[in-house]
């Protein structure tokens, strides 16, 4: 099980749901984090949600950045 951490800015998330949920479906472990003028699209079970600036500070996201197998951005 890979730990994956995806970076959200655009408002149009549909490519990353589709990627997100093939992750979830191979068992990784997901978490978004949604970076200002991000838009969470609507997500399956599971997956960690953390909006850089209010929930989640840089120094966390690069925490997590590095904590990851793989990161993606969007």
């Amino acid at each position: 099980m890979a730990t994956i951490l995806h970076l959200i800015k655009s408002a149009d998330a549909a490519l990353a749901r589709t990627v997100i949920e093939q992750h979830v479906g191979a068992g990784d472990r997901v978490t978004v984090a949604l970076l200002p003028g991000g838009i969470a699209p609507a997500l399956p079970p599971g997956v960690a949600i953390q909006h850089v600036g209010s929930e989640l500070s840089y120094s966390q996201l690069l925490d997590l950045i590095f904590e990851s197998d793989r990161v993606v951005t969007w």
